[in-house]
């Protein structure tokens, strides 16, 4: 396949130009991967919690002084698990950003807002061990697919979430959902009672309604082939930005792609979503033009 002009010409500054990390890690190396560390630690923990909130750890072979890219895995806030994020951890890693794949309970045994408090509580973690793990704390990344994306809207837009942890969300570099919901999610609609997916709400819960000029740095990822409203909600969400006079985000369409395949395919070589995402992880101020073909 053949990238457009603008796709291509990110491959080509993430790959030849912009350096990544301090200490780039070689492509055929091996990545030191940690598994199922709990980031909650207090004696009050549910067993569920103690189950769940556990993260996995991908880093670079050699150097120091990393970004990092938090993950939060799809599956509707209902299923999955970090450890399909594997490919994609591994990805990054060769490519010299460690990665923190998080899991986070899930509905219905745990109810809104829980899956955005562990959430919140992951990226607490990873800003609490920066130094020990070599992970560059000014450049801390959150990012997640589908509900993941939903997810890092909600810590990265609704200071509620992390001011507990005794954290802002000034404290992230960068947001990148991928297909992520933007009004309230649809269980989150559920759990209220309302099953149809087509009544769409937008209350304390959805991501559109924390909208403000000062937020993190975003990169918006969506594919031309996107679920039902997806890549809608997501270029609406970009645009009421835009109108509040923030000038650090940036929307990406990524062709060719399903609302799965955008992130399945982001650990193939070449793929673009990947390459724009290092990118922006490179340089967070630099400017996107959304590709709509």
């Amino acid at each position: 396949m053949r990238l457009p002009p603008l796709l291509a010409s990110f491959a080509v500054l993430a790959i030849g130009f912009l350096p990544l990390a301090k200490g780039l890690a070689d492509e055929n190396s091996d990545v030191h991967v940690l598994n199922d560390i709990a980031y909650k630690s207090s004696s009050s923990l549910t067993e569920y919690e103690k189950t769940r909130c556990k993260l996995d750890l991908y880093l670079p072979a050699t150097g120091q002084n990393f970004p990092v890219l938090v993950w939060f895995h799809g599956g509707a806030l209902k299923g999955g698990s970090k450890d399909g994020a594997k490919p994609i951890a591994e990805r990054f890693a060769h490519a010299g950003v460690a990665v923190v794949a998080a899991n986070y309970r899930l509905s219905p045994k745990a109810t809104y807002p829980a899956y955005l408090d562990d959430s919140a509580a992951a990226v607490a973690w990873v800003v609490a061990h920066a130094a020990e793990q070599h992970f560059d704390p000014s450049r801390i990344f959150v990012s997640g697919h589908s509900a993941g994306g939903y997810l890092a809207y909600m810590i990265g837009l609704d200071d509620r979430w992390l001011k507990p942890y005794g954290l802002k969300p000034s404290a992230i570099a960068g947001l990148i959902p991928i297909s992520g919901q933007t009004m309230t999610h649809y269980t989150v609609r559920e759990e209220r009672g309302i099953t149809d997916h087509n009544v769409i709400s937008a209350d304390e819960a959805a991501p559109i309604n924390h909208l403000h000029k000062d937020t993190p740095p975003m990169l918006i990822l969506y594919a031309d082939r996107d679920m039902a409203a997806r890549r809608e909600e997501n270029r609406y969400l970009a645009a009421v930005l835009r109108a509040t006079g923030d000038t650090h985000v940036q929307e990406l369409q990524i062709n060719d792609r399903t609302h799965g395949s955008i992130a399945g395919d982001i650990a193939h070589p070449g793929d673009p979503a990947a390459e724009a995402i290092l990118h922006f992880i490179a340089d967070p101020s630099s400017a996107t033009t959304a590709s709509k073909n």
